[in-house]
């Protein structure tokens, strides 16, 4: 019988195929500073990393203060996308009803805002899988790679760290995972990691992924730690 009460997702990536359009976005809004980056290059550096400090370094790159309209303006651009462009990893829904039927909490821990994560859980009809449920970058004083938003995510739910599986496509995610002492799952089903999925899948295990999946088949079983026995 599995220890885990609770499991906690990512959002963009995990629950929604989000990722193309916001590096898309982000390489747009950079190209208009004079700072030039391929998607390939902006997600090996910033998959996982909340919009706040993907600007901090941005900055730094720039050599100035601060970008005061970039995030609003990067926020903005994605958003007006996604009523015609969101769409939600196949396969999640059914995760969901499987881990309610097995009596199993869930919630998500995002680097996105308040506000996109409203936005994107009403956009893909998830709103009501997690009720409040629900935690931003925003709400903490370190996002991932740090544990502070999965230690929150956890202390509202009521359930220990080490009670809660966290599904992720990041390598700052599943760093943050682990040093909250949660099971960490890596997923590689994302949109954005085509054409890499291998090497990306050998970053999740270097950062402590307990293991790394490239969809959802099985993926019950390894957020809940259930051995299975193949043929």
């Amino acid at each position: 019988m599995t220890d885990i009460r609770a499991v906690i997702f990512d959002m963009d990536g995990c629950l929604v195929d989000s990722e193309p359009m916001s590096l898309e976005t982000l390489a747009e809004l950079m190209a208009a500073e004079g700072l030039h980056a391929t998607t390939d290059e902006l997600r090996r550096k910033f998959l996982g990393m909340s919009i706040q400090a993907i600007v901090r370094q941005i900055s730094q790159a720039l050599d100035r203060p601060d970008l005061p309209d970039f995030a609003r303006d990067f926020e903005a651009r994605l958003l007006a996308r996604y009523p015609a462009e969101l769409r939600v990893i196949p396969g999640i829904p059914g995760l969901l009803d499987d881990l309610a039927s097995d009596g199993v909490a869930v919630a998500i821990a995002t680097g996105s805002s308040v506000r996109r994560l409203g936005v994107t859980l009403e956009v893909a009809g998830l709103a009501d899988r997690f009720g409040a449920n629900i935690f931003s970058a925003d709400q903490v004083k370190r996002g991932k790679p740090a544990p502070d938003l999965f230690l929150l995510a956890a202390e509202r739910l009521g359930i220990p760290p080490e009670a809660c599986a966290v599904m992720e496509d990041s390598p700052h995610g599943i760093a943050g995972a682990v040093a909250a002492g949660t099971r960490a799952v890596g997923f590689t089903g994302g949109t954005h990691l085509e054409g890499m999925r291998d090497d990306h899948a050998r970053r999740l295990r270097d950062a402590g992924a307990a293991t790394v999946l490239p969809d959802l088949a099985g993926m019950l079983d390894a957020l809940l730690d259930r051995q299975t026995t193949g043929v």
